[in-house]
């Protein structure tokens, strides 16, 4: 066992299996195929503690997607965890309808200060569905409160994900996830992917965006008096296999919907809370959008949480004596007062710590190491955008994501690659030694699958 990793619990623990066949039986699992969980059993996790998750017979897995793309500071962080408890002595939770409390209000301030007060009310909800259902539902309402009924249609990107409640999917462009359900859907606009992977012979990624903005600009030249708003996933489109793009694109962007009169939507859930390099993604291109969506990191990884930032003058679209001009989408724990204590210590770390230098150093070392690593084998693309960095590996085989994350249990690391995209997205309390190992793991289990036999014999097995 690796030095910096948990000790082991004392007591005799239950083991594995059995909460596999238990969770089996009862848990429907998200994101999972059913008639694939005993070739693939869940992992059961008894605890975590900083960068690492221990199961029940004491072995300790380096989350190194932490906890698909929620935990910034390590589990069971002591600074959060203090909060949460002395928040739950006080008020876990009151309805946000008709009352108010000082989490959600300081919560809402602190956030706005972070964009200079370009985004001045905050609206709360769960998940990050369901901030991108607001965001559109608020996009759509404003324009119909300001006599412009006709402008309900949105513009979404080629590959873009954005969640998968029904309105989420209508801008999402994900087929195993949309297919299925695409007769309960509308038709966004779709336009190309700013995604720097497709540059043409002698361009950059500078070129790629600007190419991909200028598909945008005909578009909403065309059909601005229709169209709503513009949702993007500013610098990393996560669920595109970490697809990342050039920042030129949202300045563009929000050039031409302020030329066109259309909303900007940038869906910072995955990417916000300094995954890329900058507390928002959207400050490395010196803009900011009419709606910003924030989800997964804001309360640390620890609770649910989403909320919506908005421009005053939206607010205002929503201010009237006539019900049927008021917001009043709403949800039974928006604003869950333990939640937003969970944010307020997130962003305390953020204030007391040099976080994003610090991570800076991180990242340069990961991407290193992974240069040393890859060295000959066969990747392309290597890339990254802040804390997070990817690679495609060529010829993968069947099955590649699964076998990799098998294998990767067998190096002690907890990985869930896209299709053929590897990813490391580690939480920043993650050390030297920790990126070192997650690297060289990383490193040998795509020598284990990606090897012409292995492939071969996870082919045979699953026709078996």
């Amino acid at each position: 066992m690796n030095p910096a990793s948990p000790s082991p619990p004392t007591a005799a623990p239950a083991r594995n299996a059995d909460w596999q066949q238990r969770s089996g039986r009862h848990v429907w699992h998200p994101c999972t195929q059913s008639i694939r969980l005993e070739a693939v059993p869940p992992l059961p996790i008894a605890r975590g503690e900083g960068v690492w998750l221990v199961d029940h017979e004491g072995r300790c897995y380096l989350d190194a997607t932490s906890s698909w793309w929620v935990n910034l500071f390590g589990h069971a962080h002591p600074a959060i965890n203090a909060a949460l408890k002395q928040q739950l002595d006080t008020l876990p939770h009151v309805m946000l309808a008709g009352c108010t409390h000082a989490p959600a209000v300081e919560l809402a301030e602190r956030l706005s200060a972070l964009t200079g007060g370009a985004l001045g009310h905050c609206f709360y909800a769960s998940d990050g569905a369901s901030a991108v259902e607001i965001a559109l539902k608020m996009s759509f309402h404003a324009w119909r409160n300001a006599g412009r009924a006709g402008k309900r249609r949105f513009v979404a990107l080629r590959q873009g994900y954005h969640g998968e409640t029904l309105g989420a999917l209508h801008v999402t462009d994900v087929a195993v996830f949309r297919d299925a359900y695409a007769p309960l859907l509308g038709d966004a606009h779709l336009v190309p992917s700013p995604d720097a992977r497709s540059a043409k012979p002698g361009e950059d990624a500078a070129d790629v965006a600007r190419r991909a903005a200028d598909a945008l600009g005909a578009l909403l030249a065309e059909q601005h008096d229709t169209i709503a708003a513009v949702i993007v996933e500013p610098l990393v489109q996560c669920a595109a296999g970490m697809a990342m793009h050039h920042p030129e694109y949202l300045r563009r962007a929000r050039a031409l919907c302020d030329r066109f009169g259309v909303h900007l939507i940038a869906d910072e859930i995955a990417v916000g809370c300094g995954r890329t390099g900058s507390f928002f993604a959207s400050e490395q291109a010196g803009i900011w959008p009419d709606f910003l969506c924030l989800s997964k990191g804001i309360s640390g990884g620890y609770l649910p949480l989403a909320l919506v930032m908005s421009r005053d003058a939206i607010y205002q679209c929503f201010v009237d004596d006539d019900v049927s001009r008021s917001f009043l989408h709403s949800h039974s724990y928006t604003g869950n007062a333990l939640a937003c204590r969970a944010a307020l210590a997130t962003l305390d770390l953020f204030a007391h710590e040099d976080v994003l230098n610090r991570n800076r150093g991180r990242a340069a070392r990961i991407l290193q190491r992974l240069r040393e690593g890859l060295g000959a084998r066969p990747v392309d693309h290597l890339r990254q955008c802040g804390m997070i960095s990817a690679f495609d590996v060529r010829e993968p085989g069947e099955r590649f994501a699964e076998r990799f994350h098998l294998a990767a249990r067998d190096q002690g690391l907890l990985m869930r690659p896209i299709g053929r995209t590897v990813y490391l997205m580690p939480p920043y309390a993650i050390t030297d030694h920790e990126i070192d190992r997650l690297v060289e793991g990383t490193v040998a289990t795509l020598d284990a699958v990606a090897a012409p036999h292995a492939a071969k014999e996870a082919c045979d097995v699953a026709l078996a």
